[in-house]
């Protein structure tokens, strides 16, 4: 990857090898829109039919619910179908690299920063009453009202953007933070088709150091989001866990996550699926473990309803295992896969088929927004290069 020098006198990679160059056809497009609403609003319901349960042990999940897992979405906050931070956050991601996209005709090309500036927005969501119309430079997504619910965030999150100092991985946030948050977050960065997976891998570990830097987190992250990228691609869970376990390998620190998705894999051949079986992979909540009961789920599920109920079933951070299985089945399948029952009860869905829309037509169509000479007003206004 091409280096440049900071105005400090420090390096920093230019990720000027990131590009979405493809000529896009009419049905790629669409087969592309597909896959990027399917990863949005998958990992949304897997969020949403997880997040009740966690905290419960594995014997409760079963009293309540039977051997099979929830069947329906639960009451949670009031209502059923409500989203955690974890859905919040990977909104902002995917408002963070349109944002990026955008910001690339000024020649300010450095996508973790303007990640970092999006989770910054998501971070005032958190303590502001609700959207300050003042700030235009929040883009629209910030002026959504729901988003200012605060969800349970966790206090790696809080801390990691509680202030403008940006992790890295030469000085990341919270050293200690193993928690699967800031894998599930990393989901769209798996839709950049147009890039190299080392690429994807690099910019996804590079912003969870944001808030995780522990090495299992944080290659947790850019694991995950190299086998959304294989599965947005047109390949199969397989392919994309096999391409992180061969990018992960020069890494440091990276052998726990290597072997939790090992587990995995020789998992699925252990006989029938069982949501035993995934408390075993899941055992602890760190962010390898929890990616490897995903990848587990999201092989052996008949579906993506039954992947999804398996992946909530076990008396660990459910909400976080079933939005990594719900955005790389989303993924796989597109979003006439998801259960339309589900969809119909789903928070703030609107709001994900919007920003997924604009998303997919940034990357397939971005030249026709905006250049470095002209630009659609609109278009800035949604995204701001500010």
């Amino acid at each position: 990857m091409d280096m440049r020098t900071r105005a400090d006198g420090g390096r920093e990679e230019a990720w000027v090898g990131a590009t979405a160059g493809a000529v896009w056809g009419r049905t790629e497009q669409q087969d592309f829109r597909s896959r990027v609403r399917g990863t949005l609003l998958g990992a949304a319901i897997g969020d949403a039919l997880g997040t009740p349960l966690d905290g419960l042990s594995a014997d409760r999940v079963r009293e309540e619910h039977g051997e099979r897992g929830p069947a329906d979405l639960l009451v949670h906050h009031g209502r059923r179908g409500t989203v955690s931070h974890l859905t919040q956050l990977t909104l902002f991601t995917l408002d963070g690299l349109i944002r990026a996209q955008v910001r690339r005709d000024t020649g300010a090309w450095h996508p973790p920063t303007d990640l970092h500036r999006a989770y910054r927005r998501w971070a005032a969501t958190q303590h502001d009453w609700g959207p300050d119309e003042r700030r235009t430079e929040d883009g629209w997504l910030a002026r959504e009202e729901w988003l200012y619910a605060r969800r349970a965030p966790t206090r790696a999150c809080l801390l990691g953007l509680g202030d403008t100092v940006m992790g890295t991985p030469a000085a990341p946030k919270n050293p200690a933070a193993v928690g699967p948050e800031a894998v599930v977050r990393s989901a769209p960065f798996g839709l950049l088709v147009g890039w190299e997976p080392h690429l994807v891998m690099q910019l996804a570990l590079e912003c969870a150091t944001q808030t995780h830097g522990h090495p299992t987190a944080y290659l947790a992250a850019g694991a995950y989001a190299v086998v959304v990228h294989a599965l947005a691609r047109g390949g199969d869970v397989d392919d994309g866990v096999q391409r992180a376990l061969h990018l992960l390998s020069p890494r440091p620190g990276q052998e726990p996550v290597a072997e939790a998705l090992q587990r995995a894999l020789g998992a699925v051949r252990q006989g029938l699926p069982s949501a035993a079986r995934v408390a075993e992979l899941v055992d602890g909540g760190s962010a390898e473990r929890v990616l490897s009961a995903a990848v587990y789920c999201a092989l052996v599920g008949e579906d993506v309803r039954h992947g999804l109920r398996l992946a909530v079933s076990h008396g660990g951070p459910s909400g976080a295992a079933g939005a990594l299985v719900g955005g790389m089945l989303g993924a796989l399948y597109g979003e006439t896969a998801l259960p339309p029952a589900w969809l119909a009860e789903l928070e703030g869905r609107a709001t994900m088929l919007v920003l997924a829309d604009d998303f997919a037509m940034e990357m397939t169509q971005g030249p026709s927004l905006h250049t470095p000479t002209a630009a659609t007003p609109g278009w800035l206004a949604r995204y701001p290069r500010a």
